[in-house]
């Protein structure tokens, strides 16, 4: 069978689609305090409708062999994918980020996701290798996540210093950091910290200022902001995912330029249908329950799936189509006990 290859119209017309797409998505809430439901769920439907679109184009431009491809690897990465959205959220709400915050972070990750699913797909089935260990130490977080989802106060109240947020005590040390978020940036430039205040504290002098010296983890020309380290966390569980899903896709479409698509395309409509899913808890009192619990099955389903690879096969397997039944089925839970045992004051911040 001839190999669909890497043609130069295809691939122009997936780029320039994909570019244009999020730059209208962008563009479009630049200005929003926040994303509704029916704006989140308007451009879930776009993405996937851009997916069939360009299903439709393979199949009148080349045939229905590749098309057919393409769709079964956009429809497994879908599927495999649909995990992200719950740690999406634990991320989001172990940094206390919300509304348009989200919606920034998430769109500067798809550059990360561009580039790093394309190394994966080069890399390929040699993924396999390293997936297991990488699984046990993601199910570690996931599960830590849960936990302190779990812990968190019930109106989840906003972080207003990061001194002892995790992420900063990791990497703190490591590079300059600012501890407090800084409108919407995602660094902050020294002199911008210490308006009206002349003492060099790059040198470590102590001074006078509007902000203090002990806003930051250590004297620097520029600093990264909690929302930077917020987006590392973001980008850091897609490419565990992508160690998981890459390589299932490869093994059920073996062209790399329509396994890149189906990737692209999935993980750009997971975005969009992670608004739908906050903008849901702000109604819905017990789906977010619904989200811990499913985290602490997706950490364990990474586990048991790393230990069959990396130790013995325990015989223990969840296929995608029942961990999607799973997932569904907990959040169509979710929705029917809030509705069943609602709570006064369901309506919280996003």
């Amino acid at each position: 069978m001839e190999h669909f290859g890497f043609p130069l119209e295809t691939i122009l017309i997936f780029f320039a689609v994909v570019a244009v797409s999020v730059y209208l998505d962008v563009f479009a809430h630049k200005k929003s305090t926040g994303i509704s439901l029916r704006d989140a769920a308007g451009w879930s439907i776009f993405w996937v409708s851009l997916a069939i679109l360009f299903y439709g184009y393979l199949w009148v431009r080349f045939n229905k062999i590749w098309a057919d491809l393409y769709l079964a690897g956009y429809a497994l990465e879908k599927s495999l994918s649909v995990d992200n959205l719950m740690v999406f959220m634990a991320v989001f709400a172990s940094f206390s980020i919300k509304g348009i915050l989200q919606h920034r972070i998430l769109y500067y990750g798809i550059i990360g996701a561009l580039v790093f699913r394309a190394v994966f797909v080069v890399i390929g089935t040699e993924l396999f290798h390293a997936s297991p260990w990488v699984g046990f130490v993601f199910a570690v977080f996931v599960i830590w996540s849960a936990v302190k989802m779990l812990q968190r106060p019930s109106d989840g109240g906003d972080i207003e210093d990061y001194s002892n947020h995790w992420s900063v005590r990791l990497t703190g040390r490591l590079i300059p950091v600012y501890t407090k978020l800084y409108l919407d940036h995602f660094f902050v430039r020294h002199h911008e910290i210490f308006k009206g205040d002349t003492t060099d504290h790059t040198n470590g002098e102590a001074g006078d200022a509007d902000k203090s010296v002990a806003d930051v983890t250590r004297a620097g020309v520029l600093y990264a902001t909690p929302a930077f380290l917020c987006l590392m966390a973001i980008e850091t569980s897609d490419i565990a995912f992508a160690f998981d899903s890459v390589p299932a896709v490869i093994a059920m479409t073996q062209e790399p330029l329509l396994v890149y698509a189906a990737m692209i395309f999935a993980i750009l409509g997971l975005r969009s249908l992670y608004f739908v899913l906050v903008a849901l808890t702000k109604y819905l009192a017990h789906l977010e329950k619904a989200v811990i619990a499913l985290l602490f099955f997706i950490g364990a389903k990474m586990a048991i799936q790393a230990w069959n690879h990396a130790i013995f096969d325990t015989g223990i397997h969840i296929s995608p189509g029942w961990s999607l039944a799973i997932v569904l089925g907990m959040l169509a839970l979710g929705v029917i006990a809030s509705f069943v045992f609602p709570e006064k004051g369901v309506e919280r911040g996003a």
